[in-house]
């Protein structure tokens, strides 16, 4: 289980430390993508394995399955923590993300995202302006406790 939110900075070489509490189930490896949003999710390789069977199965005569499973899977590389926990991004995944230097690495259980600070700030102001609302919609699918 991954929560949590931390702030690292990337280096030139395209390298992110994760946070320690985060490498344990990280030292198999990690499977980074392109993530909704404009930030970048990254999963274990099980639970990367289980999403992928699951976009793999989708139909494709369906475009907007197929543009998803685009985004997904192709976007997709296989990453390896360093002696320090970090890993290297490559340049494609952090471009698409629009790193600078700061990013911020949350933990949501299942997946990490790393965000650019500064679209992590304006999306975090947003989700705490509407939390209301979410939470609201969250009842009214069925999510208790919310």
């Amino acid at each position: 289980m991954f929560i949590g939110e931390y702030s690292h900075t990337i280096d030139e070489k395209g390298r992110l430390a994760l946070p320690s509490k985060f490498r344990a189930k990280l030292a198999d490896g990690v499977v980074a993508t392109r993530g909704i949003d404009r930030c970048l999710f990254l999963y274990t390789k099980t639970e990367w394995e289980a999403l992928a069977e699951r976009l793999a199965a989708l139909p494709i005569t369906s475009k907007n399955t197929r543009a998803f499973a685009r985004l997904m899977l192709a976007g997709a590389m296989e990453l390896s923590l360093d002696r320090q926990g970090r890993v290297v991004l490559p340049e494609y995944l952090r471009s698409y993300a629009g790193f600078k230097k700061s990013v911020v690495v949350a933990g949501l259980y299942g997946r990490i995202e790393l965000w650019d600070e500064s679209a992590w700030k304006k999306e975090k102001a947003q989700l705490e302006g509407n939390s209301d609302e979410i939470a609201e919609q969250l009842s009214e699918l069925g999510v208790a406790g919310v």
